[in-house]
């Protein structure tokens, strides 16, 4: 068992999570930590960085070893024995993330997230027409600024209730939650200011509840039981702020993702436009080829040997997502975009996680991707990304677009 650094060759290998070069196309790096250095010491921040597929899977899966207790973000503002206090169960573990994760459970249901399809899609079709409206204005729309950066949070304050007048100032925040600026190795000022905010706003709406209950996910968790156990309003401000930031933030990357690449192989997309029977493989291979949420933090409990490498008690573990879901070891060209890849390999995705942490929204946010995705395969003939003219977001947290200029084609109708 030794204490690795990783060997390289050539260039030396460097891990920057902050970086705006590395955000921009963390994969070759990724490739690099795979072969060269599975499991990396980024000396810099203190970080053991671990890329193959095999032992982020088993790391997911060890939460006595690989804890949650300090949260799941690099952040070191966010980084502390507190953190379930602002991201819920995500930084819990064992009897105290199950008691919260089974409450929470009962209130947002699988049947609460089937029932939301019908406002999914109306919510698709309205925003549909203002896109396809500035598509017929400027010659082209912004998909995320005119339909996917707005979809997705109206679909969870929906659900949670926030009324329609104030979604926008609620979007405004939790985008500045997961932004990430250029040489601030942190929460920036902005999006501390903006979390304080949200959960100010999500007390007084939990508080307004107690007295006024109606049928929204707000009202169902403080009316969550199970053996007498209910959910204080810290905790149900918690999850509700998790909600908005990782449901909202990951659904909107994963819809811009899905039309950058698609657009990028036109032999696929005419496939797809042809077909609307091939959206879920589509959002699957998105999924696995560029996922929303590329890494997470684990505190490393007792020293742990992974990959032959010895991890010491008390560090920072960082599991990669976005490089498990392109090991060669389980996918075939794994950097190839193929929405006709076996449904084998994509069952192997790690873009939700697995085990006792695997996402609660998962189903919510697949269930958004397929009405988009198969309503906007019905309206449309043709698009084309002006991939010249992307803006990326900046995070460490979610990888994807502020701004993606697409050229629409109707269907005749």
């Amino acid at each position: 068992m030794t204490v690795s650094t990783g060997s390289t060759t050539g260039a030396p290998l460097v891990f920057d999570p902050y970086d705006y070069a590395f955000q921009d196309d963390p994969y070759p790096t990724y490739q690099r930590l795979r072969d060269e250095a599975p499991v990396f010491h980024a000396e810099a921040d203190d970080i053991w960085v671990i890329s193959r597929h095999q032992d982020v899977f088993d790391v997911l899966r060890n939460d006595t070893v690989f804890s949650n207790r300090m949260g799941v973000s690099l952040d070191a503002s966010a980084w502390n024995p507190e953190a379930h206090r602002v991201m819920s169960f995500l930084g819990l573990d064992g009897a105290e993330q199950s008691r919260i994760r089974k409450l929470v459970s009962s209130a947002f249901t699988p049947r609460r997230v089937r029932e939301l399809t019908p406002e999914v899609q109306a919510l698709t079709e309205r925003y549909l027409e203002r896109t396809f409206a500035a598509n017929a204005e400027r010659g082209e729309a912004d998909w995320i600024r005119d339909f996917a950066g707005l979809l997705p949070m109206d679909v969870i304050s929906e659900m949670m209730g926030v009324p329609v007048a104030d979604r926008d100032e609620v979007r405004r925040l939790a985008d500045l939650v997961v932004h990430r600026e250029d040489g601030v190795r942190d929460v920036p000022q902005a999006g501390m200011e903006a979390s304080f905010a949200l959960f100010e706003y999500y007390g007084q709406m939990v508080a307004q509840r107690r007295t006024a209950p109606s049928d929204d996910l707000t009202s169902a968790l403080i009316a969550a039981e199970l053996d007498g156990d209910r959910l204080t309003d810290g905790e149900i401000m918690a999850f509700l702020f998790l909600m908005v930031v990782a449901g909202n933030e990951t659904t909107t990357k994963l819809l811009g993702n899905a039309l950058f690449h698609l657009a990028a192989h036109p032999e696929q997309k005419a496939q797809v436009l042809a077909d609307v029977g091939l959206v879920p493989t589509w959002i699957e291979e998105t999924l696995r080829h560029d996922t929303s949420s590329q890494m997470l933090a684990r505190y490393v409990t007792e020293d742990v040997e992974v990959g032959g490498v010895l991890i010491p008690g008390g560090s920072k573990a960082l599991v990669l997502l976005g490089s498990a879901n392109r090991d060669d070891r389980v996918f075939t060209d794994p950097t190839v975009y193929d929405i006709h890849r076996e449904r084998s390999e994509l069952s192997e995705i790690l873009s939700f996680g697995t085990g006792r942490h695997f996402c609660l929204g998962a189903n919510l946010a697949r269930l958004e991707a397929r009405v988009v995705l198969e309503e906007l395969v019905r309206r449309v003939a043709d698009f084309e990304v002006h991939a010249d003219r992307v803006v990326r977001v900046h995070s460490t947290s979610v990888r994807g677009f502020a701004s993606l200029p697409v050229t629409f084609t109707e269907r005749s109708r």
